[in-house]
């Protein structure tokens, strides 16, 4: 059976306990907004490192529910969302937990949403940096819009990107095919994972999950993943990613949820739990 696609409610990994619905009374109402409060909620794990944090605090990046991630938020500074709090008490995370946690919140108000895994860009090729970020859908203009967080030593806030600023993983992938990325980083910043088709091919499934209301951690791995790492996979599988890239491009749920049921493309259950 086909994984069911409601953007307007809660998904596997964005639902709220009832304990701490509390916490989300009082939000903005305007999803920029919304995705500014959501971006204060956490703290890199290399500023947790500068503020001092105690190493088991660093281990709050790999938690994947949004409940959870609430929790640890309600038990660290038990205020309502919005509210201004100081560094050590937000949640250590990669930008996937604000994306997670912005669209959980505008979910709440009301906004039909979704997270994309994706790349941070300039001028259409990849920085070396992943980036997740949150749409939301505008019914009177028809489209979903992308709300760009603030970026490390960027003073604006957040706001929609400019063309080319933000890549998902399948619009990196399509341009890499096309052979339009002749710039490639290595590695990212902070972080050991390999650069390259390699990461992009990743990124570009966890784009799907992450449409399919499957928001994994930028670590995660599952299918055929391990083996791109590895360098073992078949031509056949990039394939697989072009089709994969070219119906997250379109974005029809339908088309997502048949994609996503695949084996070689679901999340296992037990990484869920």
């Amino acid at each position: 059976m086909a994984h069911v696609i409601d953007y307007l409610h809660p998904g596997p990994l964005t639902g709220v306990d009832a304990a701490h619905a509390w916490v989300l009374q009082e939000l903005p109402a305007e999803p920029v907004e919304i995705c500014a409060v959501a971006q204060a909620l956490v703290v890199r794990p290399e500023e947790a490192r500068a503020l001092g944090l105690p190493e088991h605090r660093i281990e709050e990046r790999n938690i994947r529910p949004a409940r959870s991630l609430i929790a640890v938020l309600a038990q660290l500074y038990p205020e309502r969302l919005h509210r201004p709090r100081p560094p050590a008490a937000r949640v250590v995370g990669p930008s996937r937990h604000a994306a997670v946690l912005a669209c959980t919140l505008m979910r709440a108000r009301g906004y039909p949403s979704r997270v994309r895994a994706g790349f941070v860009a300039r001028g259409g090729h990849l920085t070396g940096e992943d980036l997740w970020i949150t749409e939301h859908w505008a019914g009177p203009e028809q489209r979903w819009i992308r709300t760009l967080p603030r970026l490390p030593g960027d003073e604006g806030s957040a706001r929609e990107p400019a063309p080319g600023e933000f890549l998902s993983g399948g619009e990196a992938w399509q341009r890499y095919r096309a052979g339009l990325l002749t710039r490639m980083p290595h590695k990212g910043t902070g972080t050991e994972r390999s650069w390259g088709p390699v990461e992009i091919s990743c990124t570009t499934v966890r784009d799907l999950a992450a449409l399919c209301q499957v928001e994994m951690l930028p670590e995660d791995v599952w299918g055929r993943m391990a083996q791109v790492h590895e360098g073992r996979m078949p031509a056949a599988y990039d394939n697989l990613i072009d089709v994969t890239a070219a119906v997250c491009a379109r974005g029809d749920a339908a088309d997502l949820a048949r994609l996503f049921s695949t084996g070689e493309l679901a999340v296992p259950h037990h990484m869920l739990g």
